[in-house]
């Protein structure tokens, strides 16, 4: 999936601003020369012109950035590049990856794997488990919008996706790769600014054909891996509806917790059928 660069960008990140440096080096006789990055993430291909003193596209002008950070992706906000991150109760930050698509960070907590795989891949493998075709798609934890994303893609009728944090969403709205990268939502999908631990009791029972649920880890969100949540999930959840359940896979020896083996427990008991699966576990309603 990919389409033209998104209102209010052009992104920066180290990587990118380093190459349209380089091509300072490679002016033309009218000391301007033209380079090839991507100013999306990713997602396009642009045409920079770059000199001394900064660089255009698309009719506008740019200044370099003074300090330019590793690990940090920057957004024009009109006047200056500025960090694409937001402290509030916590640091909430969008960072690069190698594979272009970006995961995020909370108070420096990675919230997507990025190690071996892209996260907008491993969400497309996540999504596949599920079989989201023609469903209802519950999407708990929405975060950056990758799983509801593959859904749409997939061919759901429907995916209701919940997030709690206003600063996550903001940087969906910034994310080329988001849902809401290009300032409005596909058709199908319903973005809720919300708890589902909360808005999960005013849902009706069987309204789910799948479930995707990839909360933080156990330390930082314990109610989303708690046995009443599990039972909302299965009284949401048709018969025959599957679940993926991300845990990711913590250390037993420093964490002194099996959390993929407490979370397939639970489940069973709120009336799953389990087994593990990569970094999670998958389930079906019995």
């Amino acid at each position: 999936m990919s389409g033209p660069p998104a209102p209010g960008l052009p992104l920066v990140t180290l990587a990118v601003h380093e190459a349209l440096r380089a091509g300072v080096g490679a002016a033309v006789s009218d000391g301007r020369s033209r380079v090839e990055c991507s100013l999306d993430l990713g997602r396009s291909t642009a045409t920079v012109l770059v000199d001394e003193g900064g660089w255009s596209h698309a009719g506008r002008r740019f200044p370099w950035l003074v300090d330019c950070r590793d690990r940090t992706i920057y957004h024009w906000d009109g006047t200056a590049f500025a960090a694409v991150s937001r402290y509030r109760d916590a640091l909430i930050k969008l960072v690069p990856t190698e594979w272009g698509p970006p995961t995020f960070e909370i108070d420096g907590i990675k919230m997507l794997p990025t190690a071996k795989v892209s996260p907008w891949e491993d969400a497309r493998s996540k999504v596949a488990l599920v079989r989201p075709k023609g469903k209802v798609v519950l999407d708990t934890c929405g975060g950056l919008g990758y799983f509801a994303a593959w859904c749409l893609a997939a061919g759901a009728s429907r995916v209701l996706s919940f997030e709690k944090n206003p600063d996550v969403l903001w940087l969906r709205r910034l994310n080329p790769w988001s849902p809401e990268g290009s300032g409005a939502g596909p058709a199908g999908l319903e973005l809720t600014l919300g708890d589902v631990t909360e808005a999960i009791h005013q849902l009706p029972a069987g309204l789910a054909g799948a479930i995707l649920h990839d909360p933080p880890r156990f330390g930082i969100a314990g109610e989303l891996y708690s046995q009443a949540f599990y039972d909302q999930l299965a009284r949401v959840l048709r018969p025959g509806g599957r679940l993926f359940h991300y845990t990711g896979t913590p250390n037993r020896l420093t964490s002194g917790r099996d959390v993929p083996a407490e979370v397939a427990k639970r489940l069973r008991v709120a009336g799953f059928t389990t087994e593990p699966n990569a970094d999670g576990v998958l389930a079906v309603r019995r």
